[in-house]
């Protein structure tokens, strides 16, 4: 059950960036997230869903086009913490980003996102 509610906050954040408007962006961050959520992003820290909309607002203006934000992955709940893994992919082949998020959540509602963008090289060994 609990997963299901992480999943389902998940998925209502992730469809925020693929909204056919910019309207509703606020809406579905709203379902999504807590009003104080800190979001730790790749330009650092921020808080508030002010934050996280401006965030999500300039990735949906990339400048290789309109892009599409996917969960790729299932959701790993163990306690009130989870994980997943998205991929943000342009148009026509442009450019293609992977990471992975983690995300606390209160209430069923995301009040921590923490976005780590890009793949893990492998440790030499």
């Amino acid at each position: 059950m609990q997963e299901e509610t992480a999943r389902s906050a998940i998925d209502t954040f992730i469809s925020a960036f693929n909204a056919s408007d910019d309207s509703y962006v606020t809406a579905l961050l709203s379902q999504a997230l807590t009003s104080d959520v800190v979001f730790w992003g790749p330009l650092g820290r921020s808080e508030g869903l002010a934050a996280v909309e401006r965030f999500v607002l300039d990735i949906r203006r990339h400048p290789a086009g309109t892009g599409t934000m996917v969960r790729c992955s299932a959701v790993d709940m163990p306690g009130e913490w989870a994980r997943y893994q998205w991929v943000f992919t342009t148009p026509d082949g442009g450019p293609r980003l992977a990471g992975t998020d983690v995300v606390h959540l209160r209430r069923s509602l995301i009040d921590q996102v923490i976005v780590f963008a890009g793949e893990i090289e492998p440790s030499a060994s």
